[in-house]
């Protein structure tokens, strides 16, 4: 017998089931043993909540209306997306105010890096692909776990779609093609195939073209309102994904390459003063490669292991020509980085009452780059968790303790930083007073650094190799309660409410030296960070009518206390709202669904000075889509009408950098 398993949201799914979907044989005998090609069993993936966790998956993923994975995550409570506009511009994370460096982000269980400057770029994720994306402040909390996942302040977990094969079928197709303003062009392939019993194929190729140019409207410097076109945006990219995956006894394992290959140009700030006056032609080229796998499997009830590897190699290309742009200075830059990962994650369940995980990672890391005076720097990292879980009635105690050791080499001997050790411990508790109510009460603390990046200690005329690590102290208490009604029309109401506060310490910085035009990276900063987090969701089901509802609001007071004889100490830090929220309605009519989602970020500044010349006003944009399936004889073929920001807001995330008005997007999509 076979199993697969598929995870979303089904809004009519009775709480607490599974859907099972087998195909029977042809002649049923209930005399003798009956073999069953496969059954698919369908339920809703939910994360472990012991740490505050947020999770968009499924069908409700897919009906989001958003084209990459920065794009989900502005739903998501706590976080703030810096987007620099378009689809091309640069995309980063930032939960509770803790900066972009601080939050890790995992691919199918195992950490993109990039030692180079320490950022993701969320916009180059696409969700043609992706099966769920989680956010866990703290760290997740699973019992088997590399050492990785316990070494950030914050974690986002991309999980892509597992082949999954019903009524016998050995092989699946999803053609798609999306298309709509500003010259968007995006069609994907989506090819699945079951090679044996237990082993199964997935090819994923997608093709995106944009020219970026869209209209704004803004104030000019005397007053009054104008439009403009916002230029050198467009985008080529290619990605390709290919996946093995298998089942043993007791265990699975899969194994991918991901290719991802990009050329675009970087608008850049818009000045207002003199409108037309910057050109802004700067490119930049991008290839990706990593093959990573993982293994999984359970010996007995008592042990189990999780072994990942990978190796990653990036090349970007930047240039910047004054012969196009007058006002830039000439810089044609080639960086090349490579990685090799490798770990090793045991679980032991000692008594029924107490498991132990015990996890070592290996990661090596090098750099090079065509500029002046480079140091060529590499880096081996080795990180070991100790992590222990106890079950006392109605209550789960989880702690942790993170050894890290870092060791720099560099092509010229006393070029290097020094060695870091380092010890980080994390203690997580979660209490459950009533059996029969899913109520909960939850707290963690964590301590946790990141190390400077190989461009702040390294980067010609700006690096500091003795620079220190970068800490972070984060506390939180929460409350969660979940309700599920079997058979109601009110099916599930989920609400969870968490308040926190943060620590970062030793903050790292650029400050500008004798020479305006050489800047080094300091430690000055220290940041204290108070917020509360609230999300409520539900779904109601009449018949073949249902409704899925989610709405959070995140309330932060992030103050910069780095200079006591600065006039701005004690000020909000740049681009942290005190108040921002999301809302999602999605309703579900037979084969026809339309959906709403609403973001809403309000005031802040735009730099540490917290003076009325720096403060941004409120923004929210609403985005509306319409879909119908057709059911043909052996395909079906969805089609998709969406209208984002709908009542065409002007607005910028980051400062000069606006965003697009209301446009359209067209979605057709056949699957086979």
């Amino acid at each position: 017998m076979v199993f697969a398993a598929a995870l979303y949201l089904a809004p009519c799914l009775e709480p607490g089931t599974a859907a099972v979907f087998a195909q029977a044989p042809d002649s049923l005998r209930l005399d003798r043993m009956q073999h069953i090609d496969s059954v698919v069993v369908v339920g809703s993936f939910r994360p472990e909540k012991v740490i505050p966790a947020q999770v968009l998956d499924g069908e409700r993923l897919q009906r989001l209306g958003a084209h990459s994975v920065a794009d989900a995550i502005r739903y998501f409570s706590g976080v703030q997306i810096k987007d620099y506009g378009g689809i091309g511009g640069l995309k980063t994370i930032n939960v509770r105010g803790m900066g972009t460096q601080h939050v890790g982000v995992f691919y199918d269980g195992i950490q993109l890096g990039n030692a180079q400057n320490g950022q993701i770029d969320l916009g180059r994720y696409s969700l043609d692909n992706m099966a769920a994306v989680t956010l866990y402040n703290g760290q997740k909390s699973s019992g088997v776990q590399s050492a990785k996942d316990y070494a950030s302040a914050s974690a986002v977990y991309l999980r892509t779609r597992t082949p999954e094969f019903r009524d016998g079928k050995r092989r699946n197709l999803k053609l798609t093609l999306k298309g709509g303003s500003f010259g968007t062009v995006n069609p994907s392939v989506l090819y699945e195939q079951r090679l044996g019993e237990r082993i199964s194929n997935s090819l994923n190729a997608e093709f995106l073209y944009t020219t970026g140019r869209y209209k704004f409207s803004y104030v000019k410097a005397d007053g009054y309102d104008t439009t403009a076109v916002r230029q050198n945006g467009d985008v080529r990219a290619l990605r390709i994904e290919e996946g093995l995956f298998g089942r043993i006894p007791n265990g699975n394992w899969r194994v991918k390459a991901y290719f991802y290959d990009s050329e675009r140009g970087y608008p850049g700030a818009f000045v207002r003063e003199e409108p037309g006056k910057f050109r802004h032609e700067d490119r930049q080229w991008d290839s990706n490669f990593f093959l990573q796998g993982s293994f999984f499997k359970s010996f007995g009830d008592r042990h189990r292991l999780s072994v990942n590897a990978k190796y990653a190699y990036d090349y970007l290309h930047y240039l910047s020509d004054p012969r196009l742009d007058v006002t830039t200075m000439y810089v044609n830059n080639h960086y090349y980085q490579q990685e090799v990962y490798l770990s090793a994650a045991h679980e032991l369940a000692l008594f029924k009452w107490w498991d132990l995980n015990l996890a070592t990672d290996l990661q090596y890391n090098t750099l090079a780059a065509d500029l002046v005076n480079f140091v060529y720097p590499s880096r081996l990292t080795s990180l070991t968790a100790l992590a222990a879980t106890f079950r006392f009635g109605k209550a789960t105690v989880q702690g942790s303790l993170l050894y890290t050791f870092v060791k720099d080499f560099a092509r010229e001997p006393g070029a290097e930083a020094g060695e870091k050790n380092v010890f980080t411990p994390t203690l997580v508790a979660q209490y459950k007073p009533f059996r029969e109510t899913d109520f909960a009460l939850r707290a963690f603390y964590k301590r946790i650094f990141r190390m400077p990046t190989l461009n702040d200690l390294y980067y010609t005329f700006i690096g500091n190799k003795y620079l220190k690590p970068e800490y972070t102290t984060q506390y939180n208490l929460g409350i969660a309660y979940t309700k599920e009604w079997l058979k109601a029309r009110f099916r599930r109401f989920e609400v969870s409410l968490d308040a926190y506060y943060n620590e970062v310490d030793d903050k790292i910085i650029a400050m500008p030296t004798s020479n305006q035009f050489q800047w080094t990276m300091v430690n000055l900063g220290y940041v204290k960070i108070r917020g509360a987090d609230a999300v409520v969701s539900g779904s109601m089901c009449f018949g073949r009518f249902s409704i899925d509802c989610r709405a959070t609001y995140t309330w932060q007071k992030a103050q910069d206390f780095t200079d006591r004889s600065s006039t701005y100490y004690g000020g909000q830090i740049p681009y942290i709202p005190w108040h921002s929220g999301s809302a999602i309605v999605g309703m579900s009519l037979g084969d026809w669904s339309l959906d709403y989602s609403f973001i809403y970020t309000g005031e802040r500044y735009e730099s540490s000075a917290n003076i009325p010349e720096n403060h941004a006003l409120a923004w929210y944009t609403s985005d509306l889509s319409l879909s119908k399936n057709f059911r043909l004889r052996s395909s079906q073929l969805r089609a998709t009408l969406e209208v984002n920001n709908l009542f065409n807001q002007q607005y910028e995330v980051v400062q000069c950098y606006p965003m697009p008005g209301t446009n359209v997007k067209i979605i057709v999509s056949w699957i086979l």
